[in-house]
């Protein structure tokens, strides 16, 4: 009689599981979702001569000083040394900048 009992009760899990399994909602853990923005780097927190680490918006300036937006200190922009749109290379070959 005990046999009887569990293997009815086995059989009932083995039943209940499928259904289970159509029930629930199916949900990936190695599913990620990413959203990709752009950036607008035309302002001056990118494109003046030195900028806040943070590009806090409306922050960059001319010259060395302070964000006023975080208060860090301003840092020379690289991308702005780099740009030598506008005179002339002439006469300077061993010049390096």
């Amino acid at each position: 009689m005990k046999y009887n009992i569990l293997l009815l009760a086995f059989a009932f899990v083995l039943s209940c599981k499928p259904a289970a399994e159509k029930a629930a909602p199916e949900t990936s853990t190695t599913e990620t979702t990413t959203t990709e923005t752009t950036v607008d780097k035309t302002g001056p927190e990118y494109t003046s001569a030195y900028i806040c680490p943070m590009h806090c918006k409306g922050s960059g300036s001319d010259k060395a000083g302070v964000c006023p937006a975080c208060g860090m200190d301003y840092v020379m922009n690289d991308k702005k040394a780099d740009d030598h749109e506008g005179h002339d290379h002439e006469g300077h070959e061993d010049h390096n900048h």
